[in-house]
């Protein structure tokens, strides 16, 4: 599991390396079958909802970083899952985005062209 932020310390027992962020909800399990020991907690509503934003942070960092198809599908399918789960923790309804995206892709373009803009001269 990559992570940003990932800490790594070791004690006369055992290596500790600490995370500090959302999971998916079969990690834990995924760990102690690698015979870890996982220490998590359950987050309230509110603090879900930053560590959800947190983590579009973190997985689109790590597609920025993808190097071949492969890894790239990986990314984008956990970012979908994390917009999957904003829109459903703000009850939002996952037509309504698309509406939105369509309006936008209509009104204002989408991304074809490869435009970068350098500047804007006033």
């Amino acid at each position: 599991m990559r992570g940003s932020g990932v800490r790594v310390s070791s004690g006369p027992l055992m290596k500790i390396i600490k995370y500090g962020k959302l999971i998916r909800d079969k990690i834990p399990e995924i760990i102690k079958k690698d015979n870890a020991i996982p220490k998590i907690s359950i987050l309230n509503q509110k603090r879900f909802k930053e560590e959800l934003k947190n983590k579009i942070f973190e997985e689109a960092a790590e597609l920025k970083t993808a190097k071949n198809k492969d890894e790239i599908i990986n990314e984008l399918s956990d970012i979908s899952e994390i917009l999957l789960t904003i829109a459903k923790t703000e009850k939002i309804n996952w037509k309504k985005v698309e509406q939105k995206r369509k309006m936008k892709l209509r009104e204002r373009g989408g991304f074809k062209k490869k435009i970068f803009l350098n500047e804007v001269r006033l």
